[in-house]
This record gives C-alpha cells, structure tokens and sequence, in this order.
C-alpha cells in the first residue's frame, strides 16, 4: 500500500547540520558577503536615532571625552583624527592620530 504520511515534520538540512559548500572558502566568502548586504539593508531600515545610535554614537561620545581632556587646539582636527583611528568598520587607523 502507499507510505503512511504522518510523523514528525520534515526539518531543512540547515538546521540540523553545518552548512556544507563543495568549495569551502567561496562559500563562506559568499555568505559573509550576502551577510554584510543584509547588514547594509537593515541598517538602512532603521529610523535615524536607532541608526546613529547603532553606527556612531558610542566612538563619538568617546572622541568627545578624549577631546575634553586633551583640550587640543584645534578641536575638530583632534576629533576626526580620533574618530578615523578608531573607527570599528576599518582596520589599521589614521596616521597621527591622537591615541585615547
């Protein structure tokens, strides 16, 4: 007679192991890539308090109390030198930069 149709659901293959690519590297360079897109996505779906609080709320407020109490002389040159150096999103940082 036919199969018996019951049982527990079927579950997709991803959640019940690893995700498996023939080449291993291009597959996880591709879902870090589709990963960031989706990032980019949801960030541009945030209303604009969430956005600057998520992106640059926390490294300005540091910048901010750095330049209070190094009192530089040129005030902006300080803060954007702190703001590229410690900027989260890139490796490395600016050359000269005022150190926190």
């Amino acid at each position: 007679g036919p199969p018996k149709k019951g049982g527990p659901p079927a579950t997709p293959a991803a959640e019940t192991k690893p995700k498996e690519y023939d080449n291993a590297e291009v597959g996880q360079t591709a879902e870090a890539a589709a990963l960031n897109v989706s990032q980019q996505l949801n960030l541009q779906s945030l209303p604009i308090r969430q956005y600057l609080e998520t992106t640059v709320v926390s490294l300005l407020v540091n910048g901010l109390t750095q330049l209070v109490k190094a009192r530089p002389e040129d005030p902006v040159e300080y803060l954007a030198a702190y703001l590229l150096k410690n900027n989260p999103k890139k490796k490395g940082g600016a050359p000269n930069a005022p150190n926190p």
